[in-house]
């Protein structure tokens, strides 16, 4: 007797650029569709950061329910690992409820973790850290890769000289576990996954729109209602316990704006820099979708974008529904 494995749920990956129009397709499929939203987005997971991560409004929110957002405070950090277990805990509770679960967001290492899996490597130590941030303050960053290339220079030659997060990284996986980063990097099989996703790829067929479209947003970070951004960082400052070390705080505008206020330039020059750190940002993953060659690319600066990433999902789905 013929046997066909069991049909797999569908979920939807709805990925971009900052500024490519993720909320508004997401809310759009959940005007059609009952849908709930994970937000796969690694700065809006934390509390009291709502200008500067153009969180979802209240209205917005109040469309659709949406997870991962504003679970823990600024202080405390969010890992890859943390978030595929939540979202896999998560997307199993909305097929329960009977609805469609959509990924959105631009946190390309989640996507990649979730689809791909992630090594095992060792949890973050602030202690170590900390020293590490010491030890850059005195050689700097290109001292602290020349000292990553002796000690793992397969990893250095994939990290530029002045990327200090990741080298930080690397240098404290060597200290952690006498291991380097590049032989704990295995070629695992990807997971299991129980679902199939549909990953829609928003990409900008001009890129200096989705710069002006950056700017704009920036601007009205700036200017919006009880003083904007340098308002939010001013309160988030005053709490006392924040650092530029931390995750939270070297989200882009957070850290130009905390060195704004810490005197290192004036307002347009942290206005220039945050502008260029997002386009910078955007360029990254951008990079990091064309490297998923399965993705359905749909022009986020087209007409009526969100009607057809609408479409698209009502096709699969129906497709999904005939297997």
């Amino acid at each position: 007797m013929h046997s066909s494995a069991p049909k797999l749920p569908l979920v939807v990956a709805i990925m971009g650029p900052t500024a490519s129009g993720k909320t508004a397709a997401a809310l759009e499929i959940a005007r059609h569709i009952p849908s709930e939203i994970i937000s796969v987005d690694s700065a809006l997971v934390y509390r009291g950061m709502d200008i500067g991560t153009a969180k979802p409004t209240t209205a917005e929110r109040a469309a659709a329910p949406h997870h991962l957002i504003d679970i823990i405070d600024p202080a405390q950090s969010y890992s890859a690992m943390q978030f595929c277990d939540d979202t896999l805990a998560l997307i199993a509770q909305i097929h329960a409820r009977g609805k469609l679960a959509l990924m959105v967001g631009g946190t390309m290492l989640y996507f990649k973790a979730l689809r791909d899996g992630l090594d095992t490597l060792p949890q973050a130590d602030p202690a170590l850290r900390a020293r590490l941030d010491a030890e850059a303050a005195i050689i700097g960053v290109p001292g602290m890769h020349a000292k990553l290339a002796l000690l793992d220079p397969v990893t250095a030659e994939r990290l530029k000289p002045n990327d200090s997060q990741r080298i930080q990284r690397a240098l404290e996986i060597i200290e952690l576990s006498g291991q380097t980063m590049s032989s704990l990097l295995t070629n695992k099989p990807p997971p299991q996954l129980p679902f199939e996703t549909l990953p829609i790829a928003l990409e900008p067929s001009d890129r200096s729109v989705l710069h002006g479209r950056i700017t704009q947003r920036f601007d009205l970070m700036l200017d919006s209602n009880g003083g904007g951004l340098v308002a939010e960082v001013e309160a988030l400052r005053a709490r006392g316990d924040l650092h530029l070390g931390l995750p939270s705080m070297r989200c882009v505008g957070y850290r130009q704006t905390w060195e704004y206020l810490d005197g290192h330039y004036d307002f347009n020059e942290m206005r220039e820099k945050g502008i260029i750190a997002t386009r910078q940002l955007a360029k990254r993953q951008l990079t990091w979708l064309r490297a998923m060659p399965d993705r359905i690319v749909i022009d986020c600066i087209g007409n009526n974008v969100a009607k057809t990433v609408l479409d698209t999902v009502i096709e699969a789905l129906n497709e999904n529904e005939r297997k």
